[in-house]
């Protein structure tokens, strides 16, 4: 067994704030034994007004506190799998990119969402994360991490199977799917979608999520989630808010899964 520790945040417009969160929670979740702590998306800065933002994400301080948060990993001796933060790019527009720090300090991968949410929702709420986010190009998978192979993914990445089937056919051990899912979209589809997700893949999924009103107005379902390889949910930590949540992870689930149902090896390429 692996015990890991999920952070449900109400992240918001003060990066320090929230990381203090974190770093409470990376010393809480230390302490308690676990072995990795999962963030939500947009775990530093959950900020909607992208000119205030703007301030923040174009100076040093992203690097500034990814170095903060490599030392915070090295000093509570717990690999954090911080979900997201807003990143510049060399190309002039942000990332919504994804961290993972091994307990020794080291950044060992990184990955930057492929999917921007660009919706319109019937309650009247408009995102348009293309407008200042460039979508990531590749599928990032982490090797020898305390669960085993774990892929990297965010929020509304959820929506699109084929990223997932990749994962699965990448043989990943768990999935990470940290999120800031909206209410509605969250009361209609979030469980269903990430038990459907873990039985494709026959993966453990990992799902920290923003939770509650936030102070830029807008507000998110929770809900975090761990979901073992046969769709069955261990952890579900509602939508009351901010708070830390604990799950063992049984590595052997994973093959008795595959044993079972082995989709995975029987999937054939469908013809045009």
């Amino acid at each position: 067994m692996t015990k890991i520790a999920v952070l449900q945040m109400n992240s918001g417009v003060d990066p320090e704030a929230n990381f203090s969160s974190i770093e409470s929670a990376a010393k809480e979740a230390s302490s308690a034994g676990s072995e990795i702590l999962f963030t939500p998306e947009m775990s530093l800065l959950l900020d909607r007004d992208r000119t205030r933002a703007a301030a923040w994400i174009n100076s040093n301080e992203p690097s500034r506190m990814v170095k903060r948060l490599a030392q915070l990993s090295a000093e509570t001796g717990i690999d954090l799998a911080i979900g997201s933060i807003p990143f510049p790019t060399e190309q002039g527009r942000w990332a919504n990119r994804s961290f993972y720090f091994g307990g020794a300090g080291a950044q060992r991968a990184y990955y930057d969402k492929m999917h921007m949410f660009d919706v319109q929702l019937s309650t009247g709420e408009n995102w348009r994360e293309s407008n200042a986010y460039q979508a990531g190009e590749q599928v990032v998978t982490l090797d020898e991490t305390p669960i085993g192979r774990l892929g990297l993914t965010i929020c509304y990445d959820l929506r699109f199977p084929a990223l997932f089937e990749e994962l699965g056919q990448r043989r990943c051990d768990a999935i990470a799917v940290p999120a800031a899912f909206t209410k509605p979209t969250g009361a209609a589809h979030w469980h269903i979608m990430l038990r459907a997700r873990a039985i494709e893949a026959s993966a453990f999924v990992i799902a920290a999520a923003q939770s509650g009103k936030h102070e830029d107005g807008r507000e998110t379902y929770g809900h975090s989630l761990v979901v073992d390889p046969w769709g069955d949910v261990l952890l579900d930590m509602k939508g009351e808010g901010a708070c830390l949540g604990f799950c063992d992870i049984n590595p052997s689930r994973i093959d008795e899964v595959r044993s079972q149902v082995p989709s995975l090896a029987n999937k054939r390429r469908i013809p045009n």
